[in-house]
């Protein structure tokens, strides 16, 4: 399969890579002038958690096929996105006219409904998902991050269409398992609230990085979400195909000591924690503005968001 990567970001990155070791041909792109900056080789420092029990550590350099223009005839089986959602619409627009035939798989958070905000990419060719992976990159260059045994991908109906089992295909042939997601978007929109209520406690503790082992910090978090679900309500989200997903909230205290005990003792759980100094990154700062911003317009009070913000 023909794979481009939309950017040489960490998931890119990482995804990129063991799709490529799977044997698929994989390319970046990059804007014009990012090749010659980032150079052709990538370094990582990753836990790859495919490996059992707990993953295992691994340092590689990577060639990175560059490519800093695209044409409609570039042949592209899929398109893998995924961005900040404060830039989903300009990737969108600027892959639209150039995709072709090309499944497009966006990996990431989103806060529209789901087709508006990759507009003008045809519905019928987008596929949604969330990646399982995460880290960054050193002042060094190295990336340092992990990868989880599986990925998220969302399905339209009872049966996965084509498109939807061509990804699944691809990410099974790299050893990753899929875990099928029936309502991506209230699943996606659950996730953007968990992250607003972890961005805003970073904000309070000083990084995500600070929150590794600290059972208070993710108690707080999981507390500053919970007051959010009725936005997720509002919204027409069925909380009730989310039970699991909902336990953080409805149990703080109780799944804050094992997420405190998980990101101190599992290496990748830790890895992505500590990559995130900055608590003032840009998607920190827009997920907690337009969920603010959403909580206000529905006139839903979010007092815990709006104090750590």
């Amino acid at each position: 399969m023909r794979i481009l990567m939309f950017g040489r970001g960490v998931i890119a990155t990482l995804y990129g890579r063991v799709l490529h070791a799977a044997g698929h041909d994989v390319e970046f792109f990059v804007r014009p002038g990012r090749a010659a900056e980032y150079g052709p080789f990538v370094h990582l420092d990753w836990i790859d958690g495919r490996r059992k029990p707990v993953g295992r550590r691994v340092r590689e350099s990577f060639r990175t096929p560059f490519r800093e223009t695209l044409s409609p005839n570039d042949g592209f089986d899929l398109v893998i996105v995924s961005v900040g959602h404060h830039h989903l619409a300009e990737a969108a627009a600027l892959i639209a006219p150039f995709i072709g035939r090309a499944t497009v798989l966006v990996l990431g958070n989103i806060w529209q409904e789901p087709i508006d905000a990759v507009a003008p990419l045809p519905a019928d060719q987008v596929v949604f998902g969330f990646p399982q992976a995460g880290g960054g990159f050193g002042a060094d260059g190295v990336l340092s991050g992990g990868m989880l045994p599986s990925i998220v991908i969302g399905t339209t109906g009872p049966e996965p269409t084509r498109r939807e089992r061509e990804v699944f295909a691809a990410f099974r042939q790299a050893g990753l398992g899929v875990r099928r997601e029936t309502d991506m978007r209230g699943w996606l929109w659950l996730h953007f609230i968990a992250d607003a209520g972890m961005f805003a406690e970073a904000l309070r503790r000083g990084s995500l990085a600070k929150m590794a082992g600290d059972r208070r910090a993710f108690r707080d978090a999981f507390l500053t979400t919970r007051e959010l679900l009725p936005v997720l309500d509002a919204r027409g989200v069925d909380l009730g195909r989310h039970r699991n997903a909902l336990l953080p909230y409805r149990l703080p205290r109780l799944v804050a000591a094992v997420s405190g005990w998980a990101t101190a003792l599992v290496p990748i759980a830790g890895r992505s924690l500590e990559a995130h100094t900055d608590p003032r990154a840009p998607e920190a700062l827009a997920v907690i503005r337009d969920t603010l911003a959403e909580a206000e317009r529905l006139g839903i009070a979010a007092p815990r968001l709006a104090r750590r913000s």
